[in-house]
């Protein structure tokens, strides 16, 4: 990843914060015939030995096979985008851009053994249903026949982390009277993830006034 600016940048453990409540991303790598990629659920570990970020595929995606202990990967994680428009400013002669969050995890990616796919589904599903406002739900409530089936036909693969690159371009770069601006702007929007960029740019900000 490319930061634009050093006040974009996220560090590693708000970096490692905002993937883990994420969950998603696109995972990446390249063979002879150029890159794949694959939209994964995640677990992230902390371990002695640094992050791991635990995926797992269908056994048949084409990415798995290059899962080989040697091979880097790359884990792009994404939050809410919005586009700003030049006219927007308090100031005259700005350019359009886009505002995001983005983290990029690489490292070597090793391919698990099938007996450790029912320890990565646990891990995931416990992640995943903290996320809802109900009693959770886990593997053991399966027939164990669909269950073995289901868990056989995947691979778990770790994802050895030793580069995490992050970027908040929120338009920290500009005037007060800039940011106040475009946080109103985006406050107006439909799209709900304008709405949430606004609120992150208001708190960066908390001493200026944004009402109409």
């Amino acid at each position: 990843m490319h930061v634009l600016r050093p006040q974009f940048r996220i560090e590693e453990s708000r970096a490692l914060a905002f993937a883990a409540e994420r969950g998603f991303g696109v995972i990446v790598a390249a063979d002879e015939r150029g890159p794949r990629g694959s939209h994964v659920p995640f677990v992230i570990a902390r371990r002695e030995t640094g992050v791991i970020i635990q995926i797992h595929l269908t056994a048949r995606n084409p990415l798995v096979e290059l899962a080989d202990g040697v091979r880097r990967f790359l884990l792009i994680v994404s939050g809410d985008d919005a586009y700003v428009s030049n006219d927007w400013y308090a100031s005259r002669d700005n350019v359009s851009t886009w505002l995001y969050e983005a983290v990029h995890f690489s490292g070597v990616a090793h391919l698990r053994e099938h007996d450790e796919n029912r320890g990565h589904g646990d891990a995931l599903l416990a992640v995943s249903k903290a996320r809802l406002p109900k009693q959770p739900w886990d593997l053991a409530q399966m027939k164990p026949s669909k269950r073995e089936t289901m868990l056989a036909s995947i691979r778990v693969i770790d994802l050895v982390v030793d580069q995490i690159e992050g970027q908040s371009k929120l338009n920290q770069h500009k005037s007060d009277e800039d940011h106040v601006a475009v946080a109103k702007q985006l406050a107006r929007a439909e799209e709900t993830g304008s709405r949430r960029l606004a609120e992150k740019m208001r708190a960066l900000r908390p001493q200026l006034r944004y009402e109409p």
